[in-house]
């Protein structure tokens, strides 16, 4: 029997859904990207940041979607953006995904206890709620990867920073420190065994896990309180993958 005319445009249109829908699994969007070191103390924290950075462009990730900050001199005379807490909060709230796309920012620098992230560039520490604000109006309801590496950072794991969308990794709990930011060294502890477990990880928690008991071995060798590193996952990305 002949197939009609209009039976075969809702043919022809079905097959094209199910090859829309034919996409790799796993695939995502766009990474919209904001890397701060917020101390030049110690090289430690550009380290990190430059090799983020690095990844990221050879994962496919373009190189105008990155925005890396400094409180380095020899940073900014290369052209790197300074790590003010005006340039670091404009950046996060300037960040346009669409549909699809992710957010992944990386702060890395000294922490004080009960108030944040400190940016030498500012004289003072970014807080909690003030990078809450800056998320919601750059990343809105995209998923979206927080990492904040520095002492007493678990802060930045609650209250308003805990959104269903956002995947938040700290490298101590809100009342420890954290170790590994010596002259000598590349990367501090977190910053070193997240870089190390992120090849080899599927999803973000399993960077988080990976990192966790990488710090863990490494404090224990020390001989230091541990420094327990704290996480957060919500609902909507409790297993979003780390697509590069």
């Amino acid at each position: 029997m002949p197939i009609s005319a209009r039976l075969l445009r809702v043919v022809l249109v079905v097959a094209a859904l199910g090859c829309l829908g034919a996409a790799p699994a796993g695939a995502s969007g766009i990474w919209h990207v904001v890397l701060a070191a917020g101390d030049d103390a110690e090289p430690v924290f550009d380290n990190a940041t430059r090799e983020m950075s690095r990844r990221l462009i050879a994962a496919g990730v373009p190189g105008d979607n990155i925005h890396r900050l400094s409180a380095s001199a020899a940073e900014l005379s290369d052209g790197v953006e300074s790590a003010t807490s005006e340039h670091l909060l404009r950046r996060i709230a300037g960040l346009a995904p669409r549909p699809g796309d992710e957010c992944l920012v990386f702060l890395t620098s000294h922490g004080e206890p009960s108030r944040g992230v400190w940016l030498a560039r500012s004289d003072r520490a970014l807080t909690p709620d003030e990078l809450a604000r800056a998320l919601s109006r750059g990343c809105a309801a995209v998923p979206t990867v927080v990492i904040v590496s520095a002492c007493y950072s678990g802060n930045f794991a609650t209250g308003k920073m805990a959104k269903p969308n956002r995947v938040i990794l700290t490298a101590a709990r809100g009342d420890r420190p954290s170790f590994g930011c010596q002259v000598h060294r590349t990367y501090n502890f977190f910053d070193e065994c997240v870089l190390g477990v992120l090849p080899q990880a599927a999803t973000w928690r399993s960077v988080f896990d990976g990192a966790d008991r990488c710090v863990r071995r490494m404090e224990h060798t020390l001989g230091v309180r541990p420094s327990e590193p704290q996480a957060y996952f919500g609902g909507t990305v409790a297993t979003l993958k780390v697509g590069f």
